[in-house]
C-alpha cells in the first residue's frame, strides 16, 4: 500500500512539473514526414519509412501522441522521467495477479511509449540537447532492468532475465563504442530494437493474465523469445559495425587507439 501511495504522489508531482514547465513553441510543428526526416538524421541516416514495419508503425503511433504534447510545449525531460514512473507502476497490477496482469502488460507498453515520446517531442519542439540525449540513454537502461524484473515477478526465471539484460546492455554498449570510434551509433536496425523489446516483454506479462493456469510458462516463453532475438541482434550489429569501422581510412582522425 505504501508503494502505491508513493507512486501516486510521484505521478501527481510529474503532472504539476509538466504543466509548470510547458512552453508553447513559436514555430510550426513538423509533419510526420518531417519528423521521420529529423529522426533519420539523429539515427545514422536510417529512414524509418523503409525496412522494419514494426519501427515505422511504432514511430507513427508515437508521432500521433507527441504532436499535441509538442503543441502544448511539454518539457521532453519530464516525459523521460515519467517513463520510469510508469515502469515502476507495472508492479502494482502485476503483484495483484489474476486478470490484473493484462493491465500490467499495457502499463509496460505505456512506459515504453513515453520512453520514445520524449525524443519525438524534443524533435518536434526543436529542443534536442546533448543532456537530453544522455538522460534518455541512461533512463533506457534503467527501464530495461525494470521491465525484466517485472517479467520475473510474474514467473520468468531470474537467470534468463540476467542473460537477456546482459545482451540488452552489451548491444547498446557496442553502439556507443562504435560511435566513439567514428562510426554511427545505430549501425543497423536489428531484431531487438526497443519497440520489439517492449512488445515481447509486455506480452509476457499480459498473456499471463489471459492464460492464468500457464502464467509462468507464458512469462518464460516471452523472455526466451526476446533473449534469442537479442542474441541474433548482437551478431547482426557486430557484423555491421566491424565492416563499417574496418572500411574507415587508417589516418581518419576519428579512429581511436586501443585502450591500454
Amino acid at each position: 500500500m505504501t508503494g502505491v501511495v508513493l507512486l501516486a504522489v510521484a505521478g501527481a508531482l510529474l503532472v504539476v512539473v509538466a504543466w509548470a514547465t510547458a512552453r508553447r513553441p513559436e514555430h510550426e510543428i513538423p509533419s510526420r514526414d518531417g519528423y521521420f526526416d529529423q529522426w533519420s538524421v539523429l539515427h545514422g541516416g536510417y529512414d524509418p519509412r523503409t525496412g522494419n514495419p514494426w519501427l515505422r508503425g511504432w514511430l507513427s503511433m508515437v508521432y500521433a501522441i507527441a504532436r499535441p504534447l509538442a503543441r502544448r510545449g511539454v518539457q521532453p525531460d519530464v516525459l523521460t522521467i515519467s517513463s520510469i514512473w510508469l515502469a515502476a507502476a507495472v508492479f502494482v497490477p502485476a503483484d495483484i495477479g489474476g486478470r490484473w496482469a493484462m493491465l500490467a502488460g499495457w502499463v509496460l507498453v505505456a512506459s515504453g511509449l513515453f520512453d520514445t515520446l520524449d525524443g519525438c517531442v524534443a524533435v518536434l519542439e526543436d529542443r534536442t540537447t546533448r543532456w537530453g540525449y544522455v538522460l534518455d540513454s541512461a533512463v533506457d537502461r534503467v527501464n530495461d532492468a525494470i521491465y525484466l524484473a517485472a517479467v520475473v515477478s510474474v514467473g520468468a526465471p531470474i537467470e534468463l532475465a540476467i542473460a537477456c539484460g546482459f545482451l540488452f546492455f552489451f548491444m547498446e554498449y557496442v553502439r556507443a563504442r562504435a560511435g566513439n570510434a567514428g562510426g554511427d551509433e545505430v549501425g543497423t536496425i536489428t531484431l531487438a530494437e526497443r519497440p520489439n523489446r517492449v512488445i515481447f516483454l509486455s506480452a509476457s506479462i499480459h498473456f499471463g493474465g489471459v492464460f492464468l493456469g500457464h502464467r509462468e510458462l507464458v512469462a518464460t516463453a516471452g523472455m526466451a523469445i526476446i533473449t534469442a532475438m537479442t542474441l541474433i541482434a548482437v551478431v547482426q550489429l557486430l557484423v555491421v559495425v566491424r565492416r563499417q569501422l574496418l572500411a574507415m581510412p587508417v589516418d581518419d582522425p576519428a579512429v581511436v587507439t586501443p585502450e591500454a
